[in-house]
Parts: structure tokens; C-alpha cells; sequence
């Protein structure tokens, strides 16, 4: 894998990066993204600075992690309950 140095501007704060070549397009869109929210929230809430914004977005983006943890989760615990009952009932029929 090539590693690629980056600047990229979260917030009106500039950071210099080193990543994965392939991953340069999903940075440049998280970081669009995360600015797109940080001027979403500047406009609905008061803030003293852009801590108070970027603590609000790590927030609601880790509260949303973690629901889709808990489906997925939930999910792989459903597949597998399923998954061995059907092998259960194989087993069972190919014994007869």
C-alpha cells in the first residue's frame, strides 16, 4: 500500500495526514462531512467555540455507531440461532 500526505481542514483548523493512497476519497468526504455538521450545528445551537460543536458531532455520530453495534450485533446473533437450527434439522433428517 502507498501512503499518501494529505492537508486536510476540520473546523477552520488545518491537519497534515499520512494514509493509505485508496483512502484518500473517504477522508476527503468525512471531512466534508464533518464540516457540512459543524455549520449545520453552528446555525441551531449556542456554542463559546468549535469544541463545543465537534464534541456535540462526535456525539451523535459515536451514539449512531453504536445503534448500528447493537443491530449488528443483534443481527449475527439472529443469523446464527437460525443458521443452526436449520443445521440441526438437516442433521436430524439426514439420521432418518
Amino acid at each position: 500500500m502507498k501512503e499518501l500526505n494529505i492537508n486536510i481542514n476540520i473546523a477552520d483548523r488545518p491537519y497534515r495526514l499520512t494514509i493509505d493512497r485508496e483512502e484518500e476519497e473517504l477522508v476527503r468526504k468525512a471531512v466534508e462531512t464533518i464540516n457540512e455538521k459543524v455549520k449545520s450545528f453552528a446555525r441551531s445551537y449556542s456554542f463559546k467555540d468549535k469544541q463545543d460543536l465537534l464534541a456535540m458531532i462526535a456525539l451523535q455520530y459515536t451514539t449512531e455507531a453504536m445503534k448500528l453495534n447493537n443491530q449488528h450485533e443483534f443481527v449475527e446473533q439472529e443469523l446464527d440461532q437460525r443458521l443452526s437450527s436449520l443445521d440441526d434439522l438437516l442433521s436430524a433428517n439426514l439420521e432418518e
